[in-house]
């Protein structure tokens, strides 16, 4: 699934290509959407929440403000193309939305929880969401409040839970984890010291903005980006010993058994390979 990161990244190639412009056409491939036109209404801006894209519109001749939401969960991607480019990013039939000016296209592919909302009522697709990694309302000592009040989930399910900070994915857990030491089944309540997790976590987030591959080492080389996540059965960079994977909840956890020690036997651990 994209990270905060990425989707950051994808808000940023959407605004260099549609802010401050008037749409000259559009076309929804969705049910609820399909008779909605957006010709003449202007691009304010491309923002990202967590791993939300928000697309904020205005109309050109009242005081109307539409805000174009979307979601890329595992698999969705904006696109954006020179007028006249063949779309190439992903079969014709993937395709959502496609969104026109005079200088560009932006073609969305397999876009979720695709809405369209006044602005003013945006906090009903986000409102739900903790501080943002990568935004104006980055606060870690919320962030820190909102895991704690959980003391028994394990910390990384609550690091992936959105509601206490958006923005981190699988890949930024493992890692975050790998980087404090922590079991990943470690409670939350015996995690020692909160704010500096959650701050090693934006810092790790914010160092990838304006680039797509998210490394964690330092290494712009994609094989030795990462210390843990997606190694499983591979050497620790810092130690040698083999990483290991693991489900928890619905997703694979990876993490050094010697880098980052747990009691012993624990729930969850079932499968290990």
């Amino acid at each position: 699934m994209p990270e905060g990161d990425t989707v950051w990244n994808t808000a940023r190639v959407l605004e260099r290509a549609l802010a401050d412009r008037i749409l000259t056409g559009s076309d929804f491939r969705v049910p609820r959407l399909a008779t909605t036109d957006l010709t003449g209404w202007a691009v304010r801006e491309s923002a990202s929440r967590g791993k939300h894209l928000l697309l904020r519109l205005r109309h050109p001749e009242s005081d109307r403000r539409l805000t174009l939401h979307s979601h890329l969960r595992m698999d969705g991607a904006w696109r954006t193309y020179a007028p006249g480019e063949r779309w190439t990013a992903r079969p014709a039939h993937l395709i959502r939305v496609v969104l026109r000016t005079s200088e560009a296209v932006a073609v969305g592919y397999h876009l979720h929880d695709l809405a369209l909302v006044p602005t003013g009522q945006e906090s009903t697709l986000v409102g739900h969401l903790g501080p943002d990694l990568l935004g104006a309302d980055w606060d870690e000592v919320e962030a820190a409040r909102r895991l704690a009040a959980a003391p028994t989930v394990e910390i990384a399910d609550a690091l992936l839970d959105q509601r206490n900070l958006a923005g981190i994915g699988n890949l930024y857990k493992a890692e975050t984890l790998f980087l404090r030491g922590l079991w990943p089944w470690t409670p939350v309540g015996e995690v020692p010291d909160l704010p500096a997790l959650v701050r090693l976590a934006q810092r790790l987030l914010a160092s990838n903005r304006g680039r797509w591959l998210q490394t964690t080492t330092g290494s712009l080389r994609r094989t030795e980006a990462n210390y843990v996540y997606g190694r499983g059965g591979r050497p620790c960079h810092r130690c040698g010993t083999l990483v290991r994977r693991a489900e928890q909840g619905e997703r694979i956890t990876f993490w050094c058994p010697h880098c980052q020690p747990g009691p012993g036997t624990a729930p969850g651990r079932a499968g290990i390979r």
